[in-house]
């Protein structure tokens, strides 16, 4: 018996990783969290799984019930996780008790709302020049805070940011980063992205308060704030300058193009 945390990506069911798909279809069990991940993502597995659990109104402990009820069936259990599992997931203490109670787990990655926003916008998050560090972070809220990673101190670095869970605070976020960024430093709320009613705005740490205001969000949402969402003045990638020669594209070309050369007998 295993349980499978599997990243159910930002919301969209064609956003779950091929791998997850096919872990979720073969999992008797089956827990989410209804507030964040929407329920057409169990579309292939309804009806077919034995229990379907939504676990957005128990706790910890009831959702460590159910996996050692499963457990001692012997049957396998997905545990679906919005966007990818290993950010703000809150697995790490559901893994903890797994391991206290011998019980085999795997974690499968997913989407990540950092990933999925970045192409909602049609951005890139690292451009030459202008920014090759993104920093994901929330803002400081009931969970605990180590004063080097609070905002002011992470904006030092003047780094793309992701701000997760602080929508309720960017007046906040907008103050704390003004002394860094500038007043105008573009930024993008991006809210339930790839939901049915995603919807974005985008603006200026000077304007962006009202905007955010103006358009109702108060939760599910995710910041960014950084110059590669508002520049064209970026170099082109080392990767693709014809005049940078590596192993792939040497500086001086074959007569004939590489190819990779095959041991028939092995496929005997």
């Amino acid at each position: 018996m295993t349980v499978y945390f599997i990243g159910a990506g930002p919301g969209d069911p064609e956003l779950m990783t091929l791998k997850g798909l096919r872990i979720l279809k073969q999992c008797p069990v089956v827990l989410y969290a209804g507030s964040l991940i929407p329920r057409e993502v169990l579309a292939e597995v309804e009806g077919r799984a034995e229990k379907i659990i939504d676990t957005a109104s128990i706790d910890l402990d009831e959702i460590s019930a159910h996996i050692t009820q499963a457990h001692a069936e012997g049957k396998d259990v997905a545990r679906l996780q919005c966007g990818d599992p290993a950010l703000y997931g809150a697995i790490g203490e559901q893994i903890r008790r797994l391991e206290q109670s011998g019980i085999d787990y795997e974690v499968i990655p997913g989407v990540s709302a950092v990933a999925a926003s970045a192409a909602y916008l049609g951005k890139e998050l690292t451009l030459s020049g202008v920014s090759q560090t993104i920093i994901m972070t929330r803002y400081e809220g009931k969970t605990p805070f180590p004063e080097r990673e609070r905002l002011p101190e992470l904006a030092r670095s003047g780094a793309t940011l992701a701000i997760h869970l602080g929508i309720t605070r960017i007046h906040k976020i907008v103050e704390e980063l003004i002394p860094h960024y500038g007043e105008d430093c573009p930024v993008a709320v991006c809210y339930r992205t790839s939901w049915p009613d995603q919807d974005k705005v985008t603006g200026t740490l000077r304007d962006i308060v009202a905007k955010v205001r103006e358009k109702g969000f108060t939760r599910t949402a995710l910041i960014l704030v950084g110059h590669v969402l508002d520049s064209d003045d970026f170099a082109d990638s080392y990767l693709y300058q014809k005049d940078q020669a590596h192993i792939y594209r040497p500086r001086v070309k074959p007569d004939q193009p590489r190819t990779v050369k095959r041991d028939i007998t092995s496929d005997q």
